[in-house]
């Protein structure tokens, strides 16, 4: 059975995780648009200008998701556990 205490470190390191990667991935997109827009559009066959609102969609979804299901249960738990 986990406690409340290992749960709270597990969402402590998952939102660790999941913001590192959001920033890298934001990080990518900045630097490197050119090169990743020409290999999905290869792979997707999708337009370049449709990519760059794909990708727009994607960060704001996966940060929107990242904090509701992570970020905000771990800040909860750390208000409940004084």
């Amino acid at each position: 059975m986990i406690t409340i205490s290992q749960l709270t470190e597990l969402l402590g390191w998952a939102s660790a995780i999941n913001i590192a990667y959001l920033f890298l991935a934001t990080l990518m997109l900045m630097f490197m648009k050119d090169k990743i827009s020409a290999i999905h559009s290869k792979i997707f066959t999708i337009d370049k200008q449709e990519l760059n609102s794909k990708y727009f969609d994607f960060l704001g979804s996966y940060k929107i998701a990242t904090l509701v299901f992570i970020v905000a249960p771990y800040l909860a738990l750390k208000i409940i556990d004084y």
